[in-house]
């Protein structure tokens, strides 16, 4: 997927070993989203993209256990991102304003006309596997997104709030995509998530 922010947050140097395998998985990722934009996920093989990429099919396996996964190369990445956020929130920062500054960040460059997130979304929209693997994939998000919002809050881990909390954080920036502003979209968004936390977390 095309990435919505350039900066990559400090990490610790990675060895030559690392470098190489990084480097790898990102030209077969970039090879198989350069071919399914140009002729249709369903008519590309896995062999063609391996071809692409200058490496075997194993090899490309090895990456990318799934063929769906090769579009979404960094949705680990993107989820714990995400986790981050609520965790490594500033002391006194509420939850929803911690996912507002996330959304802001890395959501919503996809709705502000460029081209290449315009052609992505359409490809995942026009494919019913990708359209599955996308459900899945947020599914997944969501209960990992309720589970951390209830241990920062000392909640249980089936509580209903922190779930709903998750859901409506995940879906803001997805229902501003077709926004005339929408970094205003999401703002407003989560807005309405920040007042119902707040009556929810003081007992209103």
């Amino acid at each position: 997927m095309p990435e919505t922010d350039t900066t990559p947050a400090p990490t610790a140097p990675m060895g030559r070993r690392e470098r190489k395998k990084a480097a790898t998985r990102q030209a077969i990722a970039d090879a198989a989203l350069r071919l399914f934009l140009e002729r249709g996920y369903d008519d590309v093989g896995i062999r063609e993209i391996a071809d692409a990429a200058d490496v075997s099919t194993t090899t490309l396996f090895k990456h990318f256990p799934v063929k769906e996964a090769l579009v979404f190369d960094e949705d680990a990445d993107k989820e714990a991102r995400l986790l981050d956020a609520v965790r490594e929130r500033p002391q006194g920062q509420s939850i929803p304003a911690a996912l507002r500054e996330h959304a802001l960040r890395y959501r919503t460059a996809a709705a502000g006309g460029d081209a290449r997130f315009t052609a992505f979304f359409d490809l995942v929209n026009s494919t019913p596997a990708l359209r599955d693997y996308v459900q899945g994939m947020w599914l997944r998000h969501a209960n990992a997104l309720a589970r951390t919002i209830a241990e920062e809050s000392g909640l249980p881990a089936d509580d209903p709030t922190c779930a709903a909390l998750a859901h409506f954080a995940l879906e803001a920036p997805r229902t501003a995509r077709s926004h005339d502003d929408p970094r205003q979209a999401v703002t407003r968004a989560f807005d309405l998530l920040e007042n119902g936390w707040h009556t929810l977390a003081s007992g209103g």
